[in-house]
């Protein structure tokens, strides 16, 4: 791809992020949009989310590179639809647990906000840009030791810079810390607040009747605390939506096991994130998938991987390293490490719904909470942290396992010696990467590039390729 090209198409999707940005300033008002700036000061940095396209896409080329544009423009105008949707919501925003996905809410003709959606998207664009409110959170008596996604959050409500809502779904995942949250969140909002019970073991057909009940409990509760009424034929197309967004993953899914790989990191990982938890059951996000399919396919007919020269294939064992989130455009160039697929994005069932029924509808999306990535890894036996991962190395060809070793996070930390010994008896080489999800000073940029030098030096014995 020749440098002009280039160029022309990084414009061509920064023209359109532009575009959208400023039909949500038209629309909000600009007065208004000036005072919300000063209200919510995070917005600056949602609204510099362009920047993503130099971090992600500087070290790529061809299809890759327009892979990666693809994505990153789709994540781009999500936040401005986010944005808009804060500030028309009025009295039909719903706060909803990040666990707790959106297409319910959408049925009802309800505005859906995930509430960590920020803390998560904050320090993408900007590694520093929720430290604040990790201090406030821990100025507040909300202990140092916890994880720091959900302290993020709860600074956020703590200095007021969140958005006003009319309720709030929650549940008991994915740990402790995360739903003690929302005890916090729901005294500093003042708002009505219902928790889902996810059963402890649900991989049996009475844990998903069971969910199915608290389902229906959440729509009646809904149906009485907001001007929200469940129109299930609206459900069903958001779910056949879905449907056919899953069927794209799934071909991508195929085509990333051919060793090279045809496109790896952000256009797998990055879609998915934003796919399946933010806007599932838009048409927007089916295109984007077919659009990633079609580069992918494209690359695979010609014999050609994302990276020019593919010497590793990684998986990413819990959520990813969201203050150094261009970790593997490093390590591509780097290393020559392509990351195929990560714990967030895989899912060991096909996550469909039927939608030949109201019942087969809740059936499904209750089978997707419980038994969906992160949910399913965080409570139960060890086997459902463990198991997966042997699966994913066996389907996807995978060279290499990093598991992003989160400081603040106790349940997975105390299953890494198990996962050790697993890896050990099954050959596969393992790196642990001590950091902090959202908070750098606890460990740096370099800290982190200097823990995966080691591993690749001496377990891997290899040489940089960039220097």
């Amino acid at each position: 791809m020749n440098s002009l090209y280039r160029s022309a198409l990084r414009t061509r999707y920064k023209f359109f992020d532009w575009l959208a940005k400023a039909r949500l300033a038209l629309h909000n008002g600009p007065v208004k949009t000036l005072l919300d700036l000063k209200r919510f000061p995070w917005m600056k940095t949602l609204i510099s989310s362009d920047s993503l396209y130099n971090k992600f896409g500087k070290n790529r080329d061809g299809h890759y590179y327009e892979a990666t544009l693809v994505v990153v423009s789709y994540v781009v105008h999500g936040f401005a639809k986010v944005l808009d949707d804060m500030f028309t919501g009025g009295d039909r925003l719903v706060i909803h647990e990040d666990m707790i996905p959106p297409e319910i809410l959408r049925a009802m003709g309800l505005v859906p906000f995930m509430a960590e959606l920020l803390g998560i998207a904050l320090p993408i664009i900007e590694p520093h840009a929720v430290e604040e409110y990790i201090d406030c959170a821990e100025s507040h008596g909300i202990p140092p030791d916890i994880c720091s996604l959900p302290k993020s959050t709860m600074g956020l409500v703590l200095s007021g810079q969140f958005p006003e809502g009319i309720a709030i779904v929650s549940s008991n995942l994915p740990c402790d810390g995360g739903m003690s949250s929302y005890t916090v969140i729901e005294k500093k909002l003042g708002l009505p607040t219902i928790r889902l019970d996810i059963p402890h073991h649900f991989y049996n057909d009475r844990a998903r009747s069971y969910f199915v009940e608290e389902l229906r409990r959440m729509i009646k509760w809904l149906e009485n605390n907001t001007p929200g009424k469940m129109d299930w034929d609206r459900l069903k197309t958001i779910c056949e939506e879905r449907n056919r967004m899953v069927d794209q993953e799934l071909e991508l899914w195929d085509i990333i096991k051919d060793r090279p790989s045809p496109l790896a990191a952000e256009p797998v990982y990055l879609s998915h994130l934003w796919g399946a938890n933010v806007m599932p059951g838009h048409p927007e996000s089916t295109r984007v998938f077919a659009k990633i399919c079609d580069i992918a396919r494209e690359n695979r007919q010609k014999g050609k991987g994302a990276l020019p020269d593919e010497k590793y294939r990684a998986l990413l064992w819990n959520p990813p390293l969201i203050h150094f989130s261009d970790l593997f455009s490093w390590a591509e160039t780097a290393y020559g490490v392509s990351l195929i697929i990560d714990s967030m994005s895989y899912n060991r069932r096909e996550p469909y719904i039927d939608t030949s029924s109201e019942e087969t509808m809740l059936m499904g999306i209750g089978q997707n909470i419980m038994e969906g990535p992160m949910a399913r890894h965080t409570r139960g036996p060890a086997q459902n942290y463990i198991d997966d991962i042997f699966q994913i190395v066996r389907r996807f060809d995978i060279d290499m396992l990093w598991v992003a070793g989160h400081v603040g996070c106790k349940n997975t930390a105390a299953l890494n010696g198990m996962l050790r010994e697993k890896c050990r008896e099954q050959g596969l080489p393992m790196l642990i990467i001590n950091y902090d999800l959202s908070d750098p000073r606890v460990v740096s940029r370099e800290g982190i590039i200097e823990q995966v030098n080691h591993f690749m030096e001496n377990i891997m014995k290899a040489k940089r390729i960039d220097e």
